[in-house]
């Protein structure tokens, strides 16, 4: 799991990246809000944990920033502010938890562990024209019939069809497909697997548009 870390505090940053890389993330830290929201458009994360009080553009900003693009990213808050009012007003920015300053790595950890449980459950199975997405089982139906995909297959169509009516750029693409453990590709190779997929979906109601010098955009054919 890749989280973003949002914190400016060095030595709270160290010690929680060294945590959470022992409880199984891949951590990038950034120490203040300008590049927490630059990583959070440049890269893919599973999860990240703002703090509110981060310099330069605080974390309610930056989650407010993300709420527009990533609307189903799970974000944590962290606040040295108790006051109710404080809590509201991150729940309200679209927080979906929040842990108050100090606290105990544990107590983090187990909040983050129940966010990815729900987000995964909630994006466990999706449905897109004829097209069913099962992310757990790692399994796409085109009316009930199963389709046959290679690893790098199912990479690419779980990315059009989570970031659908988007444009899916190729460096998108190769980062994906490099997350997932499989060699990385040129465009020439990514060009392959649009053609292959595109064909695979041809009874499905979807179309892969090409979106010249940009990337690829999955979309109901209309």
């Amino acid at each position: 799991m890749k989280l973003l870390l949002a914190e400016d505090d060095a030595m709270l940053a160290d010690a929680l990246t060294t945590q959470l890389g022992g409880a199984g993330f891949v951590v990038e830290h950034a120490p203040n809000g300008a590049v927490a929201e630059y990583l959070l458009g440049k890269n893919n994360f599973d999860i990240a944990v703002l703090d509110i009080g981060l310099p330069m553009m605080d974390g309610l900003a930056v989650l407010q920033q993300v709420r527009q693009s990533q609307p189903s990213l799970p974000v944590l808050l962290l606040t040295a502010r108790d006051a109710l009012a404080d809590r509201v007003a991150g729940l309200q920015a679209g927080a979906d938890d929040y842990v108050t300053k100090p606290f105990d790595f544990p107590e983090l950890l187990a909040r983050l562990q129940a966010l990815l449980r729900r987000t995964q459950a909630q994006a466990g199975a999706a449905q897109f024209g004829r097209l069913s997405l099962d992310a757990v089982s790692r399994r796409a139906l085109v009316g009930g019939e199963p389709m046959e995909l290679s690893g790098r297959e199912w990479t690419l169509l779980e990315l059009l069809v989570t970031q659908r009516d988007k444009v899916v750029t190729k460096e998108s693409i190769t980062q994906a497909w490099g997350a997932d453990g499989g060699e990385v590709g040129g465009g020439n190779s990514i060009e392959v697997y649009i053609h292959r997929l595109r064909r695979k979906l041809e009874d499905a109601g979807l179309v892969i548009r090409t979106v010249r010098g940009l990337g690829y955009l999955m979309e109901a054919e209309g």
